[in-house]
């Protein structure tokens, strides 16, 4: 390991790119220190102190803490990440967007571009939502004074944080293309971690004040330790499905008759599940915004959030729905069986056509089964070590979702830079850790 990061710092073009992505997510981090004009930072602190394992408090979670400073980056990244989840799921069912996808680059670029407006436009609406029904709210109580709620607050607010997005989007793309690592998932990461170290300095203050047990704490750790080689394992671990290319001859030589696999991954959806179910429960609080003085908004809203028995067992059931959904969308069975007798290749013991479709579909659906009730169990996380530990100070910083993108990012990155090595003759980070999956 250590090998490989000095050997990746020696490389000038690989230490160039490492170096860049890092100066552009430190500039990143100091537009959390820009707010948003008009706003009270010290009264939407206070609030979401008791938010925060409702919709506000997932948003200031993915944003890095940048929504509860309610800076240029308070809405993150999300629009741009649910833009690009909804686009995705277009291009299978509208043609013109499949046939621009099988364009290639060029057709790529024009899908990437139709993103980007959506992202722009979802972040408009979303901060239009926050300066009317959260900011605006209770005759303007997180406002300076001297700001009203009004037509001029609401257009600040919201040029302020389509400047942001699009500010972000500008970052994430130069980070892709000139730095290591996926530009959009390194600012996510950078805005998790960079919340953790706060909220661990605040947790050890309270042990010394004796409001957190010692032990309690440790054992929190401890558990965040073990999840931490779990996720990673479970992100690795992939079923390979064994295909054979039939010999041809053509002349004198012989072609084909190679081995190789199919690799199904275990968690084929991601954290996208997650995503989805997370923005699915945010719909409650527009209801509770748009009705603030209902007592049964207020109900249906306190029904679904995740941090209460209802609303969590909700969450699992919608991610194991979308899990099922997502897994749909991105592997097409009948797809790989075309392709595969297309190509002279088979599965052994498994005769082509309907047959290869059927043994395709047996597999995903066992597959996507397991890798659905680990989500679940991730969303779940931050109850079941509130409930064992006590600790409540943490359960939300640390929870699955987060430990999760953390993870995920984590470990794409180092495979990343271990091709780069590679390319060099030099040893990666994963080369001697990297699980190996069934072959059948």
């Amino acid at each position: 390991m250590l090998a490989a990061f000095r050997s990746a710092i020696i490389i000038p073009e690989l230490r160039k790119r490492i170096l860049f992505t890092l100066l552009v997510l430190a500039l990143y981090r100091l537009g959390t220190f820009i707010p948003t004009p008009g706003v009270d930072i010290s009264k939407i602190r206070e609030f979401l102190g008791t938010q925060a394992g409702s919709a506000l408090g997932l948003i200031n979670l993915f944003s890095g803490g940048n929504f509860e400073q309610f800076s240029i980056f308070a809405l993150g990244i999300m629009p741009y990440i649910t833009a690009a989840i909804i686009m995705q799921l277009l291009v299978t069912v509208i043609p013109s967007l499949e046939k621009l996808q099988k364009e290639g680059e060029e057709g790529r670029r024009i899908i990437t571009q139709y993103t980007r407006i959506a992202g722009i436009a979802l972040g408009a609406v979303q901060g239009l939502f926050l300066a009317t029904a959260f900011l605006g709210s209770n005759n303007g109580a997180f406002l300076l004074p001297g700001w009203e709620p009004g037509f001029f607050f609401y257009f600040v607010v919201v040029i302020t944080q389509i400047a942001g997005i699009a500010l972000l989007l500008w970052m994430a793309e130069r980070i892709t293309e000139y730095g290591i690592g996926n530009g959009t998932s390194m600012v996510i990461f950078a805005g998790i971690v960079a919340s953790w170290l706060p909220q661990l300095g605040r947790t050890f203050g309270l042990v010394r004040t004796g409001e957190v047990n010692l032990i309690a704490l440790l054992i929190f750790l401890a558990f965040i330790v073990l999840a931490f080689g779990v996720m990673a394992a479970v992100q690795q671990a992939e079923r390979r499905i064994p295909v054979q290319y039939a010999r041809k001859q053509v002349g004198r030589k012989m072609f084909g008759g190679q081995a190789t696999y199919i690799p199904i991954k275990l968690n084929a959806a991601g954290v996208i599940p997650i995503i989805f179910a997370a923005a699915l429960l945010q719909l409650p609080l527009f209801i509770t915004g748009v009705f603030p003085d209902s007592t049964v908004a207020q109900a249906i809203a306190n029904f679904f959030t995740p941090n209460r028995f209802p609303g969590l067992l909700i969450e699992v059931l919608l991610i194991i729905g979308f899990t099922y959904v997502y897994t749909a969308v991105q592997f097409d069975p009948r797809r790989i069986s075309e392709n595969l007798r297309e190509y002279g290749g088979f599965i052994p013991g498994i005769r082509p056509g309907e047959p290869t479709v059927k043994f395709l579909e047996h597999i995903v659906s066992r597959l996507t089964l397991w890798g659905a009730i680990f989500l679940g169990v991730v969303a779940a996380l931050p109850t079941i070590m509130q409930s064992v530990t006590g600790v409540t100070t943490l359960a939300f910083h640390f929870s699955g979702i987060s430990l999760l993108i953390v993870v995920g990012v984590a470990l794409d990155t180092l495979r990343q830079i271990e091709a780069q090595l590679q390319m060099r003759n030099y040893e990666g980070f994963l080369s001697k850790g990297r699980l190996r999956g069934r072959t059948r």
